[in-house]
């Protein structure tokens, strides 16, 4: 499997411990493609139903025609084996809203 950066996959996120997300869900690729290709893992956001419009660290997204947010809060590397099918991509402007995100978060 080589996923793409961005790409949105089911994923079996089970054995977490405390408030991590855990069962199968969609998740989003973050990792560069490149890095993707040459590691077993990859690094991921998990997405949820839950909507929580006041937080700062979701981004609200369709995602295969259901309103979603990125959990940008409980980024976390899995190994490729937890990969199931893919199921959607961001569009540009939702990559790029994410970038912010992400930088805004764990930046400087």
């Amino acid at each position: 499997m080589k996923p793409q950066r961005y790409e949105i996959y089911f994923a079996d996120l089970n054995r977490t411990l405390g408030s991590e997300i855990s069962k199968i869900r969609p998740v989003v690729v973050i990792s560069q493609s490149s890095m993707n290709a040459a590691l077993e893992t990859v690094v991921i956001c998990p997405l949820t139903s839950k909507i929580h419009p006041k937080w700062r660290s979701r981004l609200q997204i369709s995602c295969a025609g259901s309103i979603a947010e990125i959990a940008v809060d409980q980024i976390r590397t899995i190994s490729k084996i937890r990969l199931k099918n893919k199921i959607d991509i961001l569009n540009e402007e939702q990559a790029a809203q994410l970038r912010r995100l992400i930088a805004e978060m764990y930046g400087e």
